[in-house]
């Protein structure tokens, strides 16, 4: 019994020296692979977040900026200013009847965040050839102007956006 029990033994340990060494070899190329995996898994990672801090300084430059904002209704000698409405964002300011053939507003300022300014004016004109010109101003040129021309009761309009669609 013991010659069998020393083959037997002899021939598992013959098995299990082929088998770890298999195995280690299977396990080397398995490790190797891994790497490539874990190193490829590191790139995409560090791309990525490379990717994203950049992405977040542009957005830094395009933070919101105040603009110096100045509203103006104008109309030839002889008409008369009815109405006029300024809106900035939700703030809307109604100016009823004021005197004179000009009128500007105070210069403000007005953050780039804000969706939308309106500048709406009605006069009453006494002749054919008579204007009434809005204007509006940021940071010292005119961005917008409408001029209506005409005899009577006439409405001009401006909406202006910071914000880009």
């Amino acid at each position: 019994m013991e010659i069998f029990h020393k083959s037997y033994f002899y021939i598992n340990k013959k098995l299990i020296f082929e088998t770890l060494k298999n195995l280690f070899g299977e396990m080397k190329q398995f490790y190797k692979s891994k790497s490539l995996l874990r190193l490829s898994f590191l790139f995409v990672l560090l791309f990525s977040v490379i990717t994203v801090v950049t992405s977040c300084k542009k957005d830094d430059d395009d933070e919101f900026q105040d603009h110096v904002v100045q509203f103006e209704v104008k109309t030839t000698t002889g008409g008369v200013i009815k109405t006029i409405v300024t809106q900035v964002g939700t703030n809307k300011n109604d100016i009823f009847d004021p005197v004179g053939t000009t009128w500007k507003s105070d210069e403000f300022f007005v953050n780039s965040s804000q969706a939308q300014l309106n500048l709406d004016a009605n006069a009453v004109l006494p002749e054919t050839d008579s204007e009434l010109t809005i204007n509006l101003w940021i940071d010292g040129e005119i961005v917008r102007t409408d001029k209506k021309t005409g005899k009577g009761e006439l409405v001009a309009s401006i909406d202006y956006s910071f914000l880009e669609l």
